[in-house]
């Protein structure tokens, strides 16, 4: 942290180096929360689940290689996410993330051991990672990410900044971090699917100026037709898909009212208020924007706050 610094303790270290902190001998547990987003992901991993499978059988046929080692690979390499050193290389290399270094770490380490210390767990367990971002924040990911956005690390005050720690404590504590990342691992190839496929549809679109407005009006009726006898023959399930998006959004809300409380628990929730009042969000934001936000607006969340305080 340079001189220009705005930052300043103010934290009430109730766990100083050297004081006897008791951890709890179950620091992680799997909340409803948790278990409806894994749930919600579910359609989109057997999705990817499908498409592995489909590129095992083209392996298999024109290499030999047994349909089953691609799938198990496949299957066995959601572990990583909780694989320290893979983590590491992870949110180095694909997160663009840094180490805090030393002055840094000088801040942000014992403000770290006294949120964890509170919470009775293990602190030493987690990484953290600096964020070159510009929100006043922080995220959890994996099994033991724990990311500080510079800006907050230079100007919120450590009460502030622990606050924020906890909140993303309560996440991996909770079981949301991984869940998330769990489900995001195994519906990518179905991510990847739908990015080729819009790809090629931005192509058609552009050689469609080419092709007779009747066979472009033959060609929408024919696919409406195929659409609408798909949703007879399975009673409409594949409309659920579309509310899929909307659903997980709200489980998504739920999570971070659910890291909330955990912060508050541990008495950091006066600071957390300061953090949410300080934080500005953009105007008037539309009703279907606000159904995918993954994060409740400010104003609910401090709603939410004022029963834990």
């Amino acid at each position: 942290m340079g001189e220009d610094s705005e930052h300043h303790d103010d934290l009430d270290y109730r766990h100083a180096p050297g004081t006897r902190v008791h951890y709890r001998a179950r620091t992680r547990a799997t909340d409803l929360a948790a278990v409806g987003r894994l749930a919600l992901q579910l359609p989109g991993a057997l999705f990817g689940l499908l498409l592995v499978g489909l590129v095992a059988r083209v392996l298999q046929s024109a290499t030999g290689i047994p349909y089953g080692v691609p799938v198990g690979l496949w299957l066995a390499a959601g572990a990583l996410a909780f694989h320290p050193p893979t983590e590491a290389l992870l949110a180095r290399y694909l997160l663009r993330l840094g180490r805090p270094l030393p002055h840094e770490l000088a801040v942000l380490a014992p403000v770290w051991r006294e949120v964890t210390a509170r919470a009775g767990v293990d602190g030493s367990r987690y990484q953290l990672w600096i964020e070159e971002g510009e929100e006043l924040t922080a995220s959890g990911a994996g099994g033991h990410l724990v990311i500080v956005t510079r800006r907050a690390l230079e100007t919120l005050p450590t009460s502030q900044l622990a606050a924020v720690l906890a909140h993303e404590l309560g996440h991996h504590t909770a079981g949301h971090a991984w869940a998330q990342l769990l489900g995001w691992w195994y519906a990518l190839p179905g991510r990847l699917a739908r990015w080729a496929l819009a790809a090629a549809a931005r192509s058609g679109r552009r050689r469609i100026r080419d092709v007779p407005p009747f066979a472009v009006v033959l060609s929408g009726a024919l696919v409406a037709l195929a659409g609408y006898r798909a949703l007879f023959v399975t009673f409409g399930l594949p409309l659920l898909l579309l509310a899929l998006p909307f659903l997980i959004a709200a489980v998504s809300r739920r999570t971070e009212l659910r890291a909330d409380r955990h912060a508050a628990a541990l008495g950091f929730g006066p600071p957390l208020t300061q953090v949410l009042t300080a934080e500005p969000e953009e105007d008037g934001p539309g009703l279907l924007r606000r159904l995918l936000s993954s994060h409740p607006d400010h104003r609910t969340r401090l709603h939410h706050l004022q029963r834990h305080l």
